[in-house]
This record gives C-alpha cells, structure tokens and sequence, in this order.
C-alpha cells in the first residue's frame, strides 16, 4: 500500500562536551504507530498498536498463532470498516475462511506480559493444545552466533528511528528468509509468521530458527511453537515460563545473543551436544 511508517519531525538536539550545553535543531525521523483491528469472517478478534505495513501478514499470523483458524484455511484478506477502506485510513483488516473458523472471542490490546497468563494451569493447557515439536537438525552454535549481526544489517527501520523491534526467520545456514519490523514485538513475530503462512509450503517451519530482538517471553514461545520452528534466538532474557514451555515443546531456546556469545536454556543438555552434535 505504500504506507508511511516514519514520520519527520524538528528537534532541538543537545550536545554537552566541556561542561556546556549546545541546542541545535534538526530533523529526526519518528515510527509511525497506528492502531489496527483485525477480524476474522467479520467478527472482531482484536484492535493493537503497530508500525503500518504487512498489514495482512500480521492479521493472518495473529490468527494462526493464537488458534484461531483452527485448521482452516484462508481463503482471502482485505482491508475493510463500516465504510470504505479509504475512510477508515487501512487500519481494519478482515481475515476470511468463508464462515469455517470458530467465531472469536474478542480482545482488546497487545498480547503483552499482563495478557492473562496465570502460570502453570495455562502453560499445561497450551500444552494439551500443541503437540511436541519433531524432531530436527540443531543448527549449529556458529550460525546462530551469526544472526543477531545478520538481523541488524537488514533492519532499515530501526537504523533510521531506533525504535522498533525486529523478528526473522533463518535457516540452518543462517539465511534470513524472512525479515519484518515494528513497535511491538508480538507483531513483528507475527508479520513473519503471517509471511510464511501467506507463502504456500512454508508452515510449518521444522528446522528453522525464530529470532527476536527483545527478551523471550511465554508469548513468544507459544507463537514459535505455534507455527513450527524448532529455535527460538533471543537478543535478550528468557522468562522461566518460557524456558518451561519451550523444554515441553522441545524447542532449542536461546538468549542474552551478545558478541558472539549466547546462553542455551533449553534443552537440558550440554551447548555442544545440543547444537554442534545433533546426533548424540
């Protein structure tokens, strides 16, 4: 649609050398946020701030990591509102599979780490909802090692505001397959996601690897899991919760992804057995 998803404004940007201070102004690109709701056959599923663009990706992988097709296929995506489009600014966006999925139970916000999770009872009802991954080649700890590096050179959006998250799906090579941005990191996960969803054969993801910029949270290991990948790579910390969810899954989880170095915390086995020795 070729939407803007930055915005200029003039700034008085301060420099303090020697003990004085020096106001100048100049220009400084800011992300745009906008709100977005999305429903699916009709019926509101959830309204969510996000940087505009791959709009349909984010409302098709939104639905499909929170379960909401249920096995059923869409069928079709369009930007829709009570009126045109056009009135509405591209900020509702209807996901179709023809009447077939359940009808939503809707809700309001960001998935974020006050969306409801009450710990273990919910954790073992994700559980009974998803079955263990399969089993897979560990990719490498050299490769992985190599991603953050990789992910930052292809996020052109932070390079010009530094103020969104990123998520990329990787191969064992360490190819990136799939790389999108935005404010939140539940939307960027699930633009890449929805890309791979909307991209026939591409789901489910066995073998490859989810990366995330911020922290590894529960949400971020049920989409994982959700959708197939058998790594999840985290710049920053996971939650015990999801160290808990991702050693049920069966999910290599790894964070703190600084300088080459990174920490494993799930499975429970040695770094060299898990990641350079698949087969041991």
């Amino acid at each position: 649609m070729g939407r803007r998803r930055t915005k200029r404004f003039i700034v008085t940007k301060v420099s303090s050398t020697d003990g004085s201070a020096t106001p100048r102004r100049t220009p400084d690109d800011l992300i745009v946020e906008e709100p977005i709701s999305i429903q699916l056959d009709g019926a509101l599923v959830a309204t969510t701030m996000r940087t505009p663009g791959h709009d349909y990706e984010l409302a098709a992988g939104l639905c499909f990591t929170d379960g909401l097709l249920a096995g059923e296929r869409i069928v079709g995506l369009r930007y829709c509102a009570d009126g045109s489009a056009l009135q509405s600014e591209f900020n509702v966006v209807t996901v179709e599979t023809g009447g077939l999925a359940p009808k939503p139970t809707p809700r309001m916000g960001n998935v974020s780490s006050s969306c409801g999770w009450c710990g273990s009872d919910q954790l073992d009802a994700m559980c009974d909802q998803l079955s263990p991954l399969p089993p897979s080649d560990a990719i490498a700890s050299s490769v992985l090692a190599a991603v953050p590096e990789r992910v930052s050179a292809a996020q052109e959006l932070f390079e010009a505001t530094g103020a969104v998250h990123a998520a990329a799906a990787f191969d064992a090579t360490g190819e990136l397959l799939v790389v999108r941005e935005d404010v939140g990191r539940h939307n960027a996960v699930d633009k890449v996601i929805g890309s791979m969803l909307l991209a026939s054969g591409r789901l489910p993801a066995t073998g490859l690897g989810l990366f995330i910029s911020g922290r590894a949270s529960i949400e971020m290991v049920q989409k994982a899991w959700s959708a197939g990948f058998s790594t999840l790579a985290a710049v920053s910390a996971p939650t015990s919760l999801a160290v808990e969810a991702a050693r049920r899954a069966g999910l290599v989880l790894v964070g703190f992804m600084r300088d080459n170095t990174f920490n494993i915390y799930s499975p429970e086995r040695p770094i060299s057995e898990t990641l350079d020795h698949p087969d041991s």
